[in-house]
Formats: C-alpha cells, sequence, structure tokens
C-alpha cells in the first residue's frame, strides 16, 4: 500500500507542475498622464494572460486596441469591459482583463480621451 501511494506522488507533482505552466501571466500596464508603461506590450500567441492596467494619474484613461481586442479570446466575466475595443480605467483604479493572446502581429495601442494620443499616449502590442 505504501509503494503504491508512493509511486502517484510523480504523478502528482506533474499534475501540480502542468497546471502552473498554465497560469495566465500577469502583465502590468500603467496608465499615467500621456503615456502607458511598457510602451510596447510583447504577448505569446495562444498564452493565457491577465492584463492588468493601472491608471496612477489623476484623470480618466482609456486602453483602446480594437484590432486586438476584436482578435483576442476574452474571458466570459471580462468581455463586459471591453466596449468597441476600448477599456476605460477611471483614475486610481486598476481593472484586470483575461484573455488569450490572439494571432501573431502589431496591433496599435492608444487613449481614446481628446488629445491623449497626440500628447504620447499611444504604443503597441506585439504578439509572437
Amino acid at each position: 500500500m505504501r509503494i503504491a501511494a508512493l509511486s502517484v506522488l510523480p504523478l502528482m507533482l506533474l499534475d501540480v507542475q502542468s497546471a502552473a505552466s498554465q497560469a495566465p501571466t500577469v502583465v502590468n500596464v500603467q496608465l499615467a498622464n500621456f503615456s502607458f508603461t511598457p510602451e510596447t506590450i510583447t504577448l505569446e500567441h495562444g498564452r493565457n494572460y491577465i492584463l492588468r492596467l493601472a491608471n496612477v494619474a489623476d484623470g480618466g484613461h482609456d486602453f483602446t486596441a480594437p484590432e486586438f481586442f476584436a482578435s483576442a479570446i476574452l474571458s466570459a466575466e471580462d468581455r463586459k469591459l471591453v466596449a468597441e475595443g476600448e477599456v476605460e480605467v477611471p483614475p486610481g483604479q486598476v481593472l484586470e482583463i483575461r484573455l488569450s493572446a490572439p494571432a501573431a502581429g502589431s496591433y496599435k495601442l492608444k487613449c481614446g480621451h481628446s488629445f491623449h494620443k497626440m500628447l504620447g499616449m499611444s504604443g503597441k502590442i506585439l504578439v509572437r
């Protein structure tokens, strides 16, 4: 009985490692006055992510990437946060979007508030 229990242990460890390797990767993105940090977000096609969008400014900002969000697979509970490719992030708030990265490519990113892109609030999402 003891030998049988010990022989199952390596299989249990493999299952734990497998589950850990499939856990979503958290990508922290700061929305500040007229910048995204990082300016380029790099993801791997098909991998699961949590985009943690933190507005560290006193004013409103959004994370607008319509082509990216149209191609990504969003979690059912987070779809409601994305309207027409845009996620509005109120001042001082953090929103998390769970998704699976879309096909490889370069996707444009900007803040859609008046003049914010012109003032430098733009970037890209690079999917390999």
